[in-house]
């Protein structure tokens, strides 16, 4: 009976040990699979990066832009976290990773947001100016004339210069015509010592028209300057200078700066009202064109050393801003036949030149 039992428990036995033998191994299995010596060290997990794509603020364009916010100061680094187990599901959006470890920066800044700046409308092109020979010649008025006879004027000239210092000298003036066309002569100097320094000469010719003189050609020579010649080409209707590139349009009764006196005269011993108000003459210069206008200050007496007291008409041409900056002044005596008798030039830096008439001889033209 007991070997009867015996031989019963005996697969039992061998299969307590054979389940107890696979325990053993798979416990041996999972320890050397799962568990580390001791001083061995764990391997370190990667810290999860997280990144978040930064989109541009769109900038409004009337908005100002807001005060830039204040920095905020570094955190301390904090250890990275453990992955957390992966969830079903829709992902949820990831938040803004934090600086970690020395890699974190001293401070963040969220972009300042600057106003729109409106691009400037291209400027407009200037419009082109035009060319003197493309301007339209000034108007002028035409007056009666009434040449005076051809004569020899000597002058006593006195200059003051603008340092107060006075100089004074001789001069000429020689006027002739024969009625088809005419030449005027000016000469001015001083004496220094024992000799003549000229201050100017200048000549003037052309032909005589309705309208009265009609200059051709205008020399100048000061005392300090280069000769200088000005042209006047009717053929053309322009004015063309020596001493520049300028061409300026030649204007009807247009005279030059050695003529106008007699053109004046002219006008006047024709008929004196003509000289009321104000009379515009286009005169042209050494390097340009413009247009003096003389306005009749009045009859006046004159006391002269050559002639005594005369009754004159008093015309002047007064500064004008932007063409010229000096002042001439005529007076004619109607009782010597419109000659003129005393010419002032009044200069911008306050330098006087006068030429005072001492005798009129009308036989040198004859």
């Amino acid at each position: 009976m007991s070997t009867f039992l015996s031989s019963l428990r005996r697969p039992q036995i061998l299969l307590a040990a054979a389940l107890t033998l696979w325990l053993h191994v798979a416990a041996y299995g999972w320890v050397s699979a799962n568990v580390r010596p001791l001083g061995e060290p764990v391997a370190a997990q990667p810290a999860a990066i997280m990144a978040q794509l930064w989109k541009p603020p769109v900038q409004a364009p009337a908005a100002e832009a807001p005060p830039p916010r204040k920095a905020r100061q570094p955190r301390k680094a904090r250890p990275a976290p453990k992955p957390a187990p992966a969830k079903s599901g829709p992902a949820a959006e990831p938040a803004a990773p934090e600086p970690v470890g020395e890699m974190a920066p001293e401070a963040v800044q969220e972009p300042v947001q600057e106003p729109v700046q409106p691009e400037p409308a291209p400027a407009a092109e200037p419009a082109p100016e035009a060319t003197p020979e493309e301007a339209p010649a000034p108007e002028a008025r035409l007056y009666k004339v009434e040449l005076l006879p051809s004569a020899r004027l000597a002058m006593d000239v006195a200059r003051t210069d603008k340092h107060g210092v006075e100089r004074t000298g001789t001069g000429t003036l020689a006027w002739s015509t024969d009625g088809a066309r005419y030449q005027v002569t000016v000469e001015a100097g001083i004496s220094m010592l024992v000799t003549r320094l000229n201050l100017l000469v200048s000549t003037s010719e052309g032909t005589v028209g309705e309208g009265g003189l009609q200059p051709l050609r205008f020399t100048e020579k000061r005392l300090t300057r280069a000769l200088t010649a000005t042209h006047f080409r009717r053929d053309e209707n322009k004015i063309t200078f020596s001493a520049s590139e300028r061409t300026d349009p030649l204007s009807p009764g247009a005279q030059d700066k050695a003529s106008v006196p007699f053109q004046l005269a002219a006008i006047g011993r024709a008929d004196p009202s003509q000289l009321a108000g104000e009379v515009d003459i286009q005169v042209g210069g050494e390097k340009d064109a413009v247009i003096y206008r003389f306005v009749m200050i009045g009859e006046e007496d004159l006391d002269t050393p050559a002639f005594g007291v005369l009754r004159t008409v008093h015309l002047a041409r007064l500064p004008k801003p932007g063409s010229y900056n000096s002042r001439l002044d005529i007076w004619f005596a109607p009782s010597l036949g419109w000659y003129p008798v005393l010419i002032r030039n009044t200069e911008a830096n306050g330098a006087v030149t006068t030429q005072a008439v001492t005798k009129i001889d009308t036989s040198a033209g004859k």
